[in-house]
Parts: C-alpha cells; sequence; structure tokens
C-alpha cells in the first residue's frame, strides 16, 4: 500500500459513527480506521447486531469510504482477552481491513496491567494463525508502557513474524516516552508498518493532540525521514483534542470543531503531497 492518509474515527471519540464518517467524507478522505475499542470509542463492535454492521458497511461505500484497519485494543498480556481479540480481528477481516492495530494493554481505563516482553510475545504468538486465516497483519500501537517504537520492536523481534509489525504514534511517543518522534523513529523503522500520524502541543503529559499541522511535532521531518528510508505504509490521522473535550459530553458545535480539525489535517497533508 501506497502512503495512503487515513483518518481514525477515534477523532470522532464521542461522536455518533454516522457522524464520523460523514465528517471524514466530507473532508475528502478516502480512508478510515474505525475503532471498536470496548467502553471507549464503539463505533463498531464484533457482538453489534448484524443489521447494524450491514448498515455501517452501506454507509462506508456510500461515501466511497475503504476500512484500512480496524482499531481493536485489547490487553494482549491477558489470555482472557485473546478471544475478544479474535472476535476483532474476525471484524476486521469482515471490514476489509489489511490491518488491526492494538496497543498491548487496553487503550484506556486498564488497570493492574502487568507487562512482560516474552509473555507478551507469547501471546500474539498465539493469535498468528487467526491473523493468517483472515490476511491481516497486526500493528502494535506505541502506547502506556511501551511508549516508544524501540521497546514494541524488541517484542515485534520476538515474534518473529511479517505478520506482526509497529504502528509507530508521533504524539504518544512524546506522551508516554518522553522523546521526540522525527530522531526516536531511526531506533525502529525497520519495523514500522503503520503510523498514527497524531501531533501534539507541549512536550510533556499534556493532553493537547491538535490537527494534523496545527501542534509543535515535526511532523514534516518525520515524514520525509520515512520516505527516503522507503516506508509504504498508510498515515492515520487521529486528532484527540484536550482532554476537556475529549472527555465531556457533547455539546451543540462540537460536531463543527471536530469537523474542522479533520478538514485542516487534510488540507495539510494535500498541501505536503503537492510539495
Amino acid at each position: 500500500m501506497e502512503n495512503v492518509f487515513v483518518v481514525s474515527s477515534n477523532s470522532y471519540h464521542g461522536f455518533s459513527v454516522d457522524e464520523a464518517l460523514e465528517g471524514i467524507a466530507a473532508a475528502g478522505f478516502k480512508f478510515v480506521e474505525l475503532n471498536a475499542v470496548k467502553n471507549w470509542t464503539e463505533h463498531v463492535m464484533p457482538t453489534m447486531p448484524r443489521g447494524e454492521l450491514d448498515r455501517i458497511k452501506k454507509k462506508l461505500s456510500d461515501l466511497g469510504l475503504a476500512c484500512t484497519a480496524l482499531s481493536g485494543h485489547c490487553n494482549l498480556m491477558d489470555q482472557q482477552r485473546l478471544d475478544d481479540f479474535r472476535e476483532n480481528i474476525k471484524l476486521a477481516r469482515e471490514l476489509g481491513c489489511k490491518y488491526i492495530v492494538s496497543s498491548t494493554g487496553e487503550a484506556h481505563f486498564g488497570k493492574d496491567e502487568v507487562f512482560a516482553d516474552d509473555v507478551l510475545a507469547k501471546n500474539i504468538t498465539s493469535l498468528l494463525p487467526d491473523l493468517k486465516q483472515y490476511g491481516l497483519e497486526l500493528v502494535l500501537e506505541v502506547h502506556g508502557k511501551y511508549g516508544t517504537g524501540e521497546s514494541l520492536m524488541n517484542v515485534v523481534k520476538k515474534v518473529g513474524s511479517d505478520l506482526v509489525g509497529v504502528n509507530y504514534d508521533t504524539g504518544n511517543v512524546v506522551f508516554y516516552g518522553g522523546k521526540l518522534p522525527e530522531e526516536e523513529i531511526k531506533t525502529c523503522a525497520d519495523y514500522v508498518k503503520y503510523v498514527h500520524l497524531k501531533d501534539k502541543i507541549g512536550m510533556g503529559k499534556e493532553w493537547n493532540f491538535p490537527a494534523t499541522g496545527k501542534g509543535e511535532l515535526k511532523l514534516l521531518e518525520f515524514m520525509n525521514y520515512l520516505k527516503r528510508y522507503g516506508y509504504k505504509g498508510p498515515y492515520s490521522i487521529e486528532i484527540e483534542y484536550t482532554e476537556d473535550f475529549t472527555m465531556n459530553p457533547k455539546k451543540e458545535g462540537d460536531l463543527a470543531i471536530a469537523n474542522r480539525a479533520v478538514k485542516d489535517s487534510f488540507d495539510y497533508l494535500a498541501a505536503y503531497n503537492r510539495a
């Protein structure tokens, strides 16, 4: 796949799946990463009634959108969550995805999670037959305890399969790892299969992830490095705004803010493509 630009529907956390898909398509994007994250952004879920899943698939088609990836975060350290993740793998295949995204732990609200590279690699290895059967690649997101691409690269090496790689999140590597993406990417570029192109304001633990190109990260330098390196995978735009905007119930006017941020991201990337 040649560097397509995707929008994560998590950019519409707190909004309906219809609002998300309509906003993404109206901005000019053709590819989407749908979220199936339990207790967080449940735009699609394996437990949805068949009629609703079929309706969403038709909505995608009607809007001219293709689903490149499913964000199906589960705690991959927890044996009890592996079967849930297998259901997400099946859903990703049904939606026509090539990639399924997961952090190593729960994406949000994980409690008392314990992490060990060897256990994580063993559990991921047990998923390889499912990935192969459904023609998917698992990309592990820079998040939480695995806050750098290099730390995830070490897990991917232990798994030793072309079906598993790193989902490099440019905002999370700052927030969780305390590193700058344009520098840290050089430690792990060989293993990156997917990118969350997330901007950030503030270099510490500030929750402020604006539209792509509206923050302080050197995203052009980051993308130019990967271009020279030969990266061919997708760039998935993820906007998480401020903590107040994300976590509070949505009110009148908030959808317009989200739609504007997605359109601003499209315009920024269109200018990058023309350069």
